[in-house]
């Protein structure tokens, strides 16, 4: 069963990363790059990192976010059903505690060393600061309000997340541009009148498979005319 919840989530974060590519504006010509700020460049965990940095490694469907705290360690949050379970809490995360920890809106932000955070990936420093709406506050602050919040935290995989665990700490304001994305897919999908036709047939189907009744017939109905009316 579990192994069945976590393939439907990687395929619907799957789903909304593909589409999302496609609302990203084009690359900027190169003359234009140009008068940019040069992007910054991914560095290994041995890079001597400053205390209130805000580190953000690349996974499969997202990205995920820490602040570092020094002496290598980094805190971040993560969905974790054995939050609140001590000793269990600082063994390795599975994914069958990640999806439960989504599952039950649970997580918490632990410390763990820099190496394990970024599970062989390599590590974007402060990228985030370039599209943040507020300044970086100093980073001895930042690392005060992450650790402050080490421990168990209500976790929503849209409405409070790794990134605004770190934009909260860095930033003073939590804000997470991965939402932002997701809604914006989320809102074009609505906006698209095929999905009502889509939904439509969907209903149709259903009612011929499993007969006609106010289970079947009104989702059939109220579905597809929800669509077409936001659309």
């Amino acid at each position: 069963m579990l192994d069945t919840l976590t393939f439907l989530l990687e395929k619907l974060f799957l789903l909304a990363h593909v589409k999302l590519t496609s609302l990203l504006p084009p690359p900027a010509p190169p003359a234009c790059r140009d008068r940019e700020e040069a992007a910054p460049q991914p560095v290994g965990p041995e890079h001597r990192f400053l205390r209130g940095d805000l580190l953000e490694v690349p996974r499969t469907l997202f990205t995920h976010f820490g602040i570092y705290l020094g002496d290598g360690r980094v805190a971040h949050l993560i969905p974790d059903v054995l939050s609140g379970d001590g000793r269990r809490v600082l063994e390795t995360v599975t994914n069958t505690r990640l999806v439960l920890g989504v599952l039950s809106k649970r997580a918490s932000v632990r410390v763990d060393l820099v190496e394990d955070f970024a599970y062989g990936a390599a590590i974007l420093l402060n990228a985030t600061d370039r599209a943040a709406r507020r300044s970086a506050l100093p980073g001895e602050e930042v690392a005060r309000r992450a650790e402050r919040l080490v421990g168990c935290v209500s976790y929503s995989l849209l409405w409070n997340n790794c990134e605004h665990f770190v934009t909260h700490c860095r930033y003073g304001s939590a804000h997470s541009l991965q939402t932002d994305k997701f809604c914006e897919w989320l809102k074009s999908l609505i906006r698209d009148q095929r999905s009502a036709v889509l939904t439509a047939l969907l209903g149709l189907l259903s009612m011929a498979c499993w007969g006609v009744s106010p289970g079947t017939s009104l989702p059939s109905l109220l579905v597809p005319f929800t669509l077409w009316m936001a659309s």
